[in-house]
């Protein structure tokens, strides 16, 4: 039986929520499966009761999200349309409300989805906390926004970021300049992050007081690491001992926050990631908490959650056969 339901869209809402050529409404009625009709000032759902709620619940969080001033993008929608297929009733706009910071041009940095908020939530209560997930989901990002933010209000006395210098594919003793010169690739997502959240000079000065360091793992070695926030980046291309290490650097009044994608490992074939063997081994210690993101927290482009999504299944079918093969 067909259902119809109305709602009333503000008209200085309506371009933001229906995007561009009513973009956002066409993808809503193809999901969904139901009519959408286009009046001045409201909107006509025609479809069966389960979806007609479905898209309500979709425009009604759409038009909270437009009134808190943001601008609705295609990852918005295609998040409450993946959390209707769940039947869930997740607000985002209630996520919204979650503000950790803004970047140097003063755009706010909140989580986006119920994913993030979780993350976000761990890293708050708990010292050490694994972000797992794929490329997009924001592990790093937000985990250099909250550590900014504990810096800024005296909750720590020093920022330390770090990430394995692993060589995909090229070996740095061919890549040419001096030590520093043939690091900086490796790091340089994390100094585009801190300069996007704090800004250049900010950082400059900070990192000239020892306040914030950015450096390789190895640089770890031998060093207690007091008061700090630290955020280990692409921890899934350490090795067991590296991860060993790095854990037990940790001194007091520091928060830690490691991150990872054990779906793309640099190591050499056949070597065991820190990271999996971590995540083992410390499960079930209270004051850990783990995170792990899905190609639902992507939030950058829509195409790369597809392409997340797409490796997702390719990698079960593979793990599948090979599980096959062991019990032929």
């Amino acid at each position: 039986m067909e259902n119809q339901i109305e709602l009333d869209i503000p008209v200085e809402h309506e371009q933001n929520i229906f995007g561009q050529l009513d973009k956002y409404v066409r993808k809503i009625e193809k999901t969904l499966n139901i009519s959408v009709i286009l009046r001045d000032g409201s909107l006509l759902l025609k479809g069966s009761d389960a979806a007609c709620e479905h898209a309500e619940h979709v425009f009604t969080e759409l038009l909270e999200l437009s009134k808190r001033g943001n601008t609705i993008t295609e990852q918005n929608v295609d998040y409450l349309l993946a959390l209707t297929q769940e039947d869930s009733k997740v607000s985002l706009a209630e996520i919204d409300k979650e503000l950790l910071g803004y970047t140097i041009s003063g755009k706010p940095i909140r989580p986006k989805t119920l994913g993030q908020q979780k993350y976000v939530g761990q890293i708050r209560d708990k010292m050490m906390v694994f972000g797992l997930g794929p490329a997009g989901t924001g592990k790093t990002y937000l985990a250099m926004a909250m550590a900014i933010a504990a810096f800024k209000s005296d909750q720590v006395g020093k920022i330390i970021l770090t990430r394995p210098a692993i060589e995909a594919g090229e070996n740095l003793g061919f890549l040419p300049g001096d030590l520093q010169q043939k690091i900086d690739p490796y790091l340089r997502p994390l100094y585009d992050a801190l300069y996007q959240i704090m800004g250049a000079d900010s950082f400059l000065k900070n990192t000239e007081k020892g306040l914030i360091e950015v450096a390789p793992l190895a640089y770890m070695r031998g060093r207690t690491l007091d008061n700090a926030f630290i955020i280990l980046d692409e921890a899934q291309n350490t090795t067991p001992a590296q991860m060993k290490m790095f854990l037990t650097r940790i001194g007091f009044g520091s928060k830690v926050v490691i991150t990872g994608d054990l779906s793309q490992k640099d190591l050499p074939f056949k070597t065991e990631s820190g990271l999996e063997v971590a995540v083992k081994v410390l499960d079930g210690i209270e004051d850990i908490g783990f995170s792990y993101l899905t190609n639902k927290d992507v939030v950058r482009h829509p195409l790369v959650q597809k392409i997340v999504h797409a490796y997702e299944k390719y990698e079960a079918k593979q793990a599948y056969r090979e599980s096959r093969k062991k019990h032929k």
